[in-house]
């Protein structure tokens, strides 16, 4: 009996994980789908902007101002990458995947020891037919 209710703690604590995951994964979904859609708007603006200041103000040739401007923009999307990938699991969900993992070793451990038991126990069982067939 003990086996199957750690089972199913380790199942609620799956879900639990699951669950938290699925929200954390929804809201960053969101933030970012907003993020973009302004960064989008400030990027372009941002990039009128500099195109008058190095072509007008500066006197840069066009090449030269479009790959300055695209380093730029290539520099800013590598940290926007980098730190959307530093995003890590909260509290609720490593406790939930702590418990899941206990309850599954200890259910794995307590069906080992039964499945150690059982030739024991099957040994023990002729014996006594033996003994009370003498």
């Amino acid at each position: 009996m003990r086996p199957l209710r750690l089972a199913r703690i380790a199942a609620e604590a799956e879900g639990v994980r699951l669950r938290r995951m699925a929200q954390r994964t929804a809201v960053r979904l969101v933030l970012v789908l907003i993020a973009g859609f302004w960064l989008l708007c400030a990027i372009a603006i941002f990039h009128v902007g500099v195109w008058f200041l190095l072509r007008n103000d500066l006197g840069w040739e066009s090449q030269t101002t479009g790959l300055a401007m695209a380093g730029f923009d290539f520099a800013i999307a590598m940290i926007l990458l980098i730190v959307a990938a530093l995003a890590s699991p909260g509290r609720t969900e490593r406790d939930a995947r702590e418990v899941r993992n206990r309850a599954l070793e200890t259910a794995n451990n307590s069906l080992r020891m039964s499945a150690m038991l059982l030739p024991a126990l099957q040994l023990a069982i002729r014996l006594m037919q033996r003994a009370r067939g003498k």
